[in-house]
């Protein structure tokens, strides 16, 4: 399959887990941590599809075959960032809005745990927004949600996210747009406190969702896009490549577009940040 046998959680995640006790929530029940794994996500499917509860966390020290949005591989060197993935059984209304509630929980656990306060861009991205290497930010995090239905008929989502601690040798095409907590903060970072934080934040978030909160999600979103707005985008309509200004996102968590006069919803696909 690609992977090794769980390990023992590393000394440091099994400390921060520690710590956080019941404000893990419904990530405190049952981790599986390798050593080397394809993805995280691939396994987590493997579990949801099989029935594994919500809650479980199926995290890695590295990825061989990490995945982005849209096939994109992304970058796992070992011991260099945090690749985890949670199991959830949300509600099939909540779905829309999750990978947004994921990026606004990354984004505020790393600011718990670091005190760095790093931005979000649409749809899935964390950034370190006033960076200079490109309009849209350098990569600090990003989030990958895949859904399905259990053997048993129940709808999965399994929520992936990928942080970026250190430097690395990252591929040629990803190094310019690549950020690191450590190099950002020009310090070393308590990895498990970063992780833990991170799923303590999702918990509240995916809570909201749960509660019929969606707007306070969409509200949380829109505050660290605030730099996000503005921005010249591109996106394809049926093979045409269009253009327009970003402006915000609904209730829905579309991206709101400005062009030619027009307001468009871009829901999904891929968006350049120009």
């Amino acid at each position: 399959m690609g992977f090794d046998t769980p390990q023992p959680l590393p000394l440091d995640v099994a400390e921060a887990v520690a710590r956080a006790g019941t404000r893990l929530d419904e990530f405190i029940s049952r981790w599986l941590w390798y050593s080397h794994i394809t993805s995280t996500n691939d396994v987590a499917a493997l579990l949801a599809d099989a029935g594994a509860e919500e809650g479980v966390v199926v995290a890695a020290d590295a990825q061989s075959a990490g995945r982005g949005r849209l096939g994109r591989s992304w970058a796992s060197p070992a011991g260099a960032g945090i690749y985890a993935t949670v199991i959830l059984r949300p509600k099939a209304e909540t779905v829309p809005l999750l990978t947004l509630a994921a990026g606004v929980a990354i984004a505020e656990g790393i600011e718990a745990a670091t005190g760095l306060a790093p931005s979000v861009k649409w749809p899935n991205d964390i950034v370190v927004a006033n960076s200079s290497a490109s309009t849209g930010g350098r990569k600090l995090a990003g989030i990958l949600a895949e859904a399905g239905t259990s053997t048993s008929g129940s709808l999965w989502v399994a929520v992936g996210f990928g942080i970026n601690l250190m430097p690395a040798s990252y591929p040629p095409d990803v190094a310019p747009r690549a950020a690191s907590l450590e190099t950002e903060l020009g310090r070393s970072v308590d990895r498990g406190l970063v992780l833990v934080e991170c799923l303590a934040a999702l918990s509240v978030r995916y809570r909201a969702l749960r509660g019929g909160q969606g707007a306070s999600v969409v509200s949380a979103w829109r505050a660290r896009a605030a730099s996000m707005f503005g921005r010249h985008v591109e996106w394809q309509v049926d093979g045409r490549t269009q253009r327009g200004i970003a402006r915000d996102i609904d209730e829905n968590g579309a991206l709101v577009v400005n062009a030619d006069s027009a307001t468009f919803r871009v829901i999904s696909g891929e968006v350049r940040w120009v």
